[in-house]
């Protein structure tokens, strides 16, 4: 189930994590900067409220490759933890981020961090090579899709929910005309699952 490390699927062997399928995980371990752990709980807050943001959201989508993200505080407030799941390279990831507004709260969060240079520095990656610990384990539950392919499935379920909704795909249905169709193994899987 766990395919081996994320750095056979990169150009850069050298960078840790696992994949599973198309999706790879990316888990960073930081120390805290002593006496900054409240200014982070509340960089951490503000993201939290800008979740709803707009801004956030289109970023997000226009990296097109984020799965999730999760931002932990522990260690009595001495250790920060960054965890998401993402699409394709490990390289391409990182530089999606430092492209959108994404990298600017990066930055801002990550600040707290000791010895953090900022995420569009030419040191970024190496900085987050040096904090980054691969998973043991790393299980997707859709190890085939794309954040891509997640985004086109939902457009098109939507799109023929709509259609289903209709009067005249109901009178579709019911037409004598179409009952050979309806009738076929394919098309009642479909209309099974639409169900579901």
């Amino acid at each position: 189930m766990t395919a081996a490390t994320g750095a056979a699927r990169t150009a850069h062997p050298e960078r840790p994590g696992r994949s599973d399928g198309v999706s790879s995980e990316f888990t960073v371990f930081t120390r805290i900067k002593p006496g900054e752990a409240d200014a982070l709980r509340e960089d951490l807050a503000t993201l939290s409220d800008a979740a709803d943001d707009e801004r956030v959201h289109a970023a997000v989508r226009q990296i097109g490759t984020l799965h999730d993200a999760r931002h932990v505080i522990f260690d009595d407030d001495t250790r920060f933890m960054f965890a998401s799941v993402f699409d394709g390279s490990w390289d391409t990831y990182i530089d999606d981020f430092a492209q959108t507004v994404v990298g600017a709260r990066f930055d801002k969060v990550f600040s707290h961090s000791e010895g953090f240079p900022g995420v569009a520095d030419p040191g970024a990656k190496d900085w987050f090579v040096a904090h980054q610990a691969p998973a043991g384990v790393f299980v997707s539950a859709y190890p085939d899709l794309t954040v891509q392919q997640i985004y086109k499935d939902q457009r098109v379920d939507e799109a023929f929910q709509d259609v289903l909704d209709t009067d005249e795909f109901r009178a579709a249905l019911d037409n004598p005309a179409n009952a050979e169709l309806v009738a076929t193994p394919a098309f009642q899987k479909l209309l099974a699952e639409a169900s579901a």
